[in-house]
């Protein structure tokens, strides 16, 4: 999948392949989004008002994680050995 985030990704869900939320897009940066993983709901009102940026609690998302892009959240996709990219 090849994917150029935009700022309208910032707040979004990120799903792992179980449906579990496991973050939010935090922020866009050179057209990678940066997740803030296990947000609490001030980060996460935060961040859909564009208030959060890329900090040192937030990782990047690897293109090759995500397995599609929806209105209201990304979905991870699983890892080759079927275990789920989040795991760990």
């Amino acid at each position: 999948m090849s994917s150029q985030f935009t700022d309208d990704d910032v707040g979004k869900d990120v799903v792992n392949a179980a449906g579990e939320t496991v973050g939010i897009v935090a922020d866009i940066e050179h057209g990678t989004a940066h997740v803030e993983p296990d947000p609490g709901i001030t980060d996460t009102i935060k961040a859909r008002l564009g208030w959060s940026d890329t900090g040192e609690n937030t990782y990047p998302l690897q293109e090759e994680a995500i397995d599609r892009i929806t209105d209201d959240e990304i979905r991870l996709s699983q890892d080759p050995s079927g275990g789920d990219m989040t795991a760990g």
